[in-house]
Parts: C-alpha cells; sequence; structure tokens
C-alpha cells in the first residue's frame, strides 16, 4: 500500500474511534461536543508517557483511557442535569478547556506543540479500532444496551422500573472519554507531532458528523461515517476550489435522504444475514 493510502486510511481508523466515543454516549441520549477535549488529554497523556518516561504504547494508550475515563466520569455527574442544547454548550465549553489549558501548558510545549513520538503503524492503529468495534458490538447484544437505549428513549420511565440512570449516564461518558482518549493516543504517534489546535471544536464536529452520517443506530455505521468524511474530499479533488461545496452538498443530500444515516438496524441485519444483531 502506497504511504498516501496509508495515511487515509490510518485517518479513518483515528476519526472512527473518535466517532465511538460519542456513539457510546449518544446511546443514553446524550450529545457531547467536548470528546475532542478528550481527545486531546489522551494524546498529550500517552505522548508524554512514551516519550519522557519511555512507556510502551500499549501501556501507555491504556493509562491515558483509564485517566480520560475517570475525567469523563468527573465531567458527567454535573452534566446530568443539562439536557439537549445545554448539554451541547456544556461539553462544548469542557473542549474548549481542555485546548486552552494544553495552550498555556509549558511542559508539553504550549502552544509550540510537543514531538518526539514513535511513528505507529497502520496495523495497530486498526488493531485498536476493530478491538473497540468488536466491544461495541458485544455491548450492544448485552442488557446493559437494552438500559441504555431505556435511558435513551425514556430517561422518566427507565426510572420508574428501577433501572439505575446516573451509573448508566456517568458510565457511558466514562466510557466515550477513554475510548476518545485512545484516538488521541494513536493520533498523537501517527503524526508524531502534536499541538493544542488539533482538538479544538472543529474535531469535535467531525466525531458527530461521522456518527449521523453512517448511522447513529448501530456502532459500525461509525465507520462508514468515518470513512466518508476521510475519503470523499480526496475523490472529489478534480473540482479543485468547489471540492468543498459539493462535498457539502453530497452530505446534505444524504442527510435528507436517509435521516437516520446510511446503515440502521434492517440495513445492517440483511447485509450480516442477522449475524451481529442475533
Amino acid at each position: 500500500m502506497s504511504t498516501y493510502y496509508a495515511g487515509l486510511f490510518a485517518d479513518i481508523g483515528i476519526l472512527f474511534l473518535g466517532a465511538m466515543s460519542v456513539y457510546i454516549i449518544l446511546a443514553t441520549g446524550q450529545l457531547s461536543l467536548g470528546n475532542a477535549g478528550f481527545m486531546g488529554i489522551g494524546a498529550y497523556l500517552a505522548s508524554f508517557l512514551t516519550v519522557e518516561l519511555q512507556w510502551p504504547l500499549t501501556a501507555a494508550l491504556i493509562a491515558a483511557a483509564l485517566a480520560a475515563a475517570l475525567i469523563g466520569v468527573v465531567v458527567g455527574f454535573p452534566a446530568l442535569r443539562l439536557k439537549g442544547i445545554y448539554l451541547a454548550i456544556a461539553t462544548l465549553g469542557f473542549g474548549e478547556m481542555v485546548r486552552s489549558f494544553l495552550l498555556n501548558f509549558d511542559r508539553m510545549g504550549g502552544s509550540g506543540g510537543f514531538h518526539g513520538m514513535k511513528h505507529v503503524s497502520l496495523a495497530t492503529i486498526w488493531l485498536w479500532a476493530g478491538g473497540i468495534l468488536v466491544l461495541i458490538v458485544l455491548l450492544e447484544r448485552s442488557r446493559l444496551w437494552l438500559h441504555m437505549r431505556a435511558v435513551h428513549d425514556d430517561e422518566i420511565a427507565a426510572n420508574l422500573v428501577g433501572l439505575d440512570t446516573t451509573a448508566t449516564k456517568v458510565g457511558a461518558f466514562g466510557f466515550g472519554a477513554a475510548v476518545a482518549a485512545i484516538s488521541g493516543g494513536l493520533f498523537a504517534h501517527h503524526y508524531v507531532y502534536i499541538e493544542p489546535g488539533n482538538f479544538g471544536f472543529e474535531r469535535s464536529i467531525d466525531f458527530v458528523l461521522a456518527v449521523i452520517l453512517g448511522g447513529s443506530t448501530v456502532g459500525p455505521g461509525a465507520l462508514i461515517g468515518a470513512g466518508l468524511l476521510v475519503l470523499l474530499p480526496e475523490w472529489l479533488r478534480f473540482l479543485a476550489d468547489w471540492r468543498l461545496a459539493a462535498f457539502g452538498v453530497l452530505l446534505v443530500l444524504v442527510l435528507l435522504t436517509r435521516r437516520q444515516g446510511i446503515l440502521d438496524k434492517p440495513l445492517l441485519d440483511r447485509l450480516t444475514f442477522g449475524g451481529l444483531r442475533a
């Protein structure tokens, strides 16, 4: 595989992980626009551990995921009081707070960024992406997922039947934050240089778009969304200056014709003969 296509597929894997972090939280009815902040935490912490402390990458990614999960739980508790657009704005504020902190954190380069990481292979990126996808598919077939969807559909009714909605929503925040951190750690070791601007609001929007475009009701949909968001602009390069406009039009057309996203449960069942949903 050429370096060009290897780079594109690496970007798809990293974006897919970020999108999955949003999907997990969205499964409980919460929209987070701050997952780029968790990604930044994972990127900087994993980079510090591998560069400064000489940790192996796997251990650094696990540590970064655990740290981000803890922060996600802390963020998740106050977020329980907010819903809809108010929750989205609050998580957006969290993401920008993390970016501002990194911008002024001189120990890790501040505005000048941080470098020195060893380049990670494409196979490693997809090993993590595939592992997370399998984990999500297994989660979707579990009783816990039914609890998450119950909270998503009607939180009051879920409370009335005895479900611990607080633990479910906070747990989703923690899990989503951990996956975003893994995405960040892999991003840092793929590009071997990071700066606070890599983890701004636009990155969070990309995560949300990948979920909405690919399908917000099934985990594999995020993979389709990530692939389209990375590959479509490349395929439209022949349009030169009109490339981004055409990309936007295509996205709008897809969302107008498939409001639930490209991949939904019935289509996934047909494609897999019901195997993933049995």
